[in-house]
């Protein structure tokens, strides 16, 4: 069994960073790049479960769902990974969206 806690420690994080960043944060870099690692992730997720079907995109629900879409793909990718390697990979994800949407 893969231990999944740095992801999904590094996905809360981000969320809650996010919940307490201010609109005008969210509005030039935080919401965008928060959606962007949010279908990411439920890509890559979809990649695993699902290797022959089509791919679906998580919809633009909006800046202030951001930190939920973020929680709830890596959370689920987190259920999925197989190895230590995947984890870290995604872990490197996680981090350097958080850089670069500011928060």
């Amino acid at each position: 069994m893969v231990d999944t806690t740095p992801l999904t420690r590094a996905v809360d994080h981000f969320a809650d960073r996010l919940r307490a960043a201010p609109q005008s944060r969210l509005q030039r870099s935080g919401a965008g790049e928060a959606l962007a690692l949010a279908r990411e992730l439920a890509l890559w997720t979809q990649r695993i479960e699902e290797p022959s079907g089509e791919p679906r995109e998580m919809p633009d629900a909006g800046m202030f769902a951001a930190a939920d879409q973020v929680m709830v793909a890596g959370h689920d990718l987190a259920v999925v990974l197989g190895t230590d390697g995947e984890v870290a990979e995604a872990v490197r994800l996680v981090e350097a969206a958080r850089e670069r949407a500011g928060v």
